[in-house]
């Protein structure tokens, strides 16, 4: 079979990820691997796109090959998938599956947004294979490997593929136009709204017209088109210990004295190819300057968004995921699918309240799961991302269950008295009263101050 390996890491033949395929590669000499660089190439296919094209006309099988990068794939596949699209090349019936190293944080993300793409392109989508970073070097991962490769083959003969997302229903769409009166600004917070917003998207850029008139506080646009992005994250590391970016185009600047000092956060874009135009994950990924470090927790975000947003599980959840991670009240999300104007002025409304009275939520399982990997990453990796390090310890984020030593021999206690039968069986029907008496205390109390 003829296999041809995007390579979309920016490190190029020095990506991690890409040695899994040259690992496949050496095992199966009876297959035809072929390897595009397109992480490393993206600004030269965006000039001519014709070698990547001729590539994917002869295969059959089109192996993605990428680390994950924040929730996603890295900004130069996100710039491949538009060229693809742009180009119209016919890609209906070809076999495609993906791998990806990473520390598994949000990769499940990263693989259902290349699969939607795929699906659209016509293919038939098989799915890949998530490793660690380091499964290679051991026995069980390259086994994992192994398996993947006779799986996938065989899939290709038989199948099952993957679904392809539910379409949106078609629906006459029209321009929104402004219709919401301006609001007095009289509250002194600063909320900088940061969008990709296209000259020619006069939707979105009315819907953002809108929301800051309905903002009862100033606000801000920065609009990421316009910022002179040298590239997407390169992966290095340069900036582990110091911060600061080896890119010379002053992103880490801007980003922390133009966007972090905002007292709310509102991103709007339109969505495209499963999330948006390419210049915003370019944003995303050019903030890992501030490594894994959540320097806008508490911030409240909400985000204005175009197109069908309801049909996106994908996406929503990389929004829930990303307010999670972050430690930011998620305010909503304001659509042009329904009675826009009102989606809008509620969220402009939601943000100021909670600017105003500071509101945090505790984080479910896509905050606690993603900081616990995080966690146990940075410890581990102390000795390279310094800052990270520092900034975990002084924040508390090592919380390691066992250093809760006196629950631990609390609950070994408790564990050896009802190991006794005769302690058993008094206890019996006890335990849930005994669970239960600290919470009736802070009602009891909370019902004490409402009577003073």
């Amino acid at each position: 079979m003829k296999i041809l390996v995007l390579n979309a890491s920016p490190k190029g033949k020095n990506s991690a990820t890409v040695h899994t395929a040259l690992y496949l590669q050496a095992l199966h000499p009876e297959h035809d691997f072929s390897f595009l660089p397109v992480g490393q190439r993206i600004r030269a296919y965006e000039k001519d796109f014709s070698p990547v094209r001729a590539a994917l006309e002869q295969a059959e099988l089109v192996l993605f090959c990428y680390p994950v990068y924040t929730f996603i794939a890295p900004y130069q596949l996100h710039r491949l998938i538009e060229l693809i699209k742009a180009d119209g090349v016919d890609l209906t019936g070809k076999f495609a599956s993906q791998i990806t190293t990473s520390k598994h944080f949000y990769d499940v993300t990263a693989h259902r947004y290349v699969e939607e793409n795929c699906c659209d392109l016509g293919m038939k989508v098989i799915r890949g294979l998530s490793a660690d970073m380091e499964d290679l070097l051991c026995e069980q991962g390259q086994k994992d490997a192994r398996n993947f490769f006779d799986q996938l083959m065989f899939s290709c003969q038989h199948g099952p593929f993957v679904l392809p997302p539910v379409k949106a229903p078609a629906r006459r769409k029209t321009v929104y136009q402004p219709v919401l009166p301006a609001a007095e600004k009289d509250r002194k917070k600063d909320v900088v709204i940061v969008t990709n917003c296209a000259a020619d998207d006069e939707n979105l850029a009315n819907m953002i017209a809108d929301f800051r008139a309905a903002l009862p506080c100033e606000s801000r646009v920065v609009n990421l088109r316009q910022f002179p992005f040298d590239g997407g994250c390169l992966g290095c590391f340069g900036c582990a210990i110091t911060g600061k970016c080896v890119y010379n185009d002053g992103f880490d600047e801007f980003l922390r004295s133009t966007i972090q000092t905002a007292d709310g956060f509102v991103y709007a874009f339109t969505i495209a190819d499963h999330y948006t135009q390419s210049s915003f994950k370019c944003f995303d990924d050019r903030q890992f300057c501030n490594g894994h470090r959540t320097v806008t927790h508490g911030t409240p975000i909400a985000y204005l968004v175009s197109g069908d947003y309801r049909y996106e599980p994908n996406l929503r959840m990389i929004l829930e995921g990303r307010a999670e991670v972050g430690g930011n009240y998620l305010c909503g999300v304001a659509t042009d699918e329904g009675d826009a104007a009102c989606e809008i002025r509620q969220l402009a409304e939601n943000l100021t309240f909670a600017m105003d009275k500071k509101l945090t939520r505790p984080a479910n399982f896509y905050g606690v799961g993603g900081m616990k990997i995080f966690r146990d990453l940075i410890y581990v990796m102390q000795g390279l991302m310094k800052a990270d390090h520092k900034f975990y310890k002084q924040q508390g984020i090592y919380d390691f269950p066992q250093k809760q030593k006196k629950r631990i021999l609390q609950m070994k206690l408790v564990g050896a008295m009802l190991a006794v039968p005769s302690i058993q069986k008094q206890a019996k029907g006890k335990m849930t009263e005994a669970i239960v008496g600290p919470y009736r205390k802070v009602i009891e109390q909370a019902q004490g101050g409402n009577r003073q």
